[in-house]
């Protein structure tokens, strides 16, 4: 059979399987965005410290997960910590595996949202009897997440993609059901092409986003 009777006559076998991955690749980028957008800010606050310890576990935090492949980390959370006594589920795994790695990117998108707002602004809701916490909240904060968005946006298409790498822990998202098509099937062209579509699918829209809030935050300049 040539390429496109095989793609009509087996499409709804591979997108049914496929779709349930996707179903389970939103379900990890979701969380593990989440978990990346809290220590984030957490890093970058704790990089920002006066205080030299603190700084530097942030600055060693960073760069030793920037610097490592998001692949080996999921291999350290799932196959090793088990070592110690700690086991998790695939799905939490690599939930917590590509947050943690996520973070130490998000932390710097955080700090140059921050250290892009005037410092005047801080110092003067210091001098009214704000608290440096309460300065960051209401004073910092608002005005630099329109700084922070388009890139968070972006890291969140990035991470999208990289839940691909969560198959390796047997984690069920798309590709994991497109190995296992391509080993049943052996019609490697046809699944891998409906599993990039499927992609493809979830990050155009992102990427419009993207756009839209780019523009945007010209608009506020």
């Amino acid at each position: 059979m040539n390429f496109w009777t095989v793609m009509v006559a087996r499409f709804p076998y591979f997108m049914s399987l496929l779709l349930k991955g996707a179903v389970m690749t939103v379900t990890v980028a979701v969380g593990a965005l989440a978990l990346a957008l809290v220590l984030g800010l957490l890093i970058a606050l704790f990089r920002m410290s006066p205080s030299r310890i603190v700084s530097g576990f942030a600055y060693v935090y960073t760069e030793f997960l920037r610097g490592t492949p998001a692949l080996a980390q999921l291999f350290v959370i799932y196959f090793g910590l088990p070592d110690i006594g700690i086991e998790l589920q695939p799905v939490e795994a690599a939930i917590i595996g590509l947050g943690i790695n996520g973070s130490a990117y998000l932390s710097e998108v955080y700090r140059a949202g921050i250290q892009a707002i005037y410092r005047g602004q801080v110092e003067a809701a210091l001098s009214l009897g704000m608290t440096p916490l309460g300065s960051m909240r209401y004073i910092v904060l608002p005005q630099a997440i329109r700084i922070m968005l388009p890139p968070i946006t972006n890291f969140s298409i990035t991470l999208l993609k990289d839940t691909a790498l969560v198959s390796v822990v047997a984690v069920p998202e798309i590709m994991f059901y497109a190995r296992n098509l391509v080993t049943e099937t052996f019609q490697s062209m046809h699944v891998y092409l409906l599993a990039a579509a499927i992609y493809l699918a979830m990050t155009i829209p992102m990427s419009r986003l993207v756009a839209y809030l780019e523009r945007t935050r010209r608009a506020w300049s």
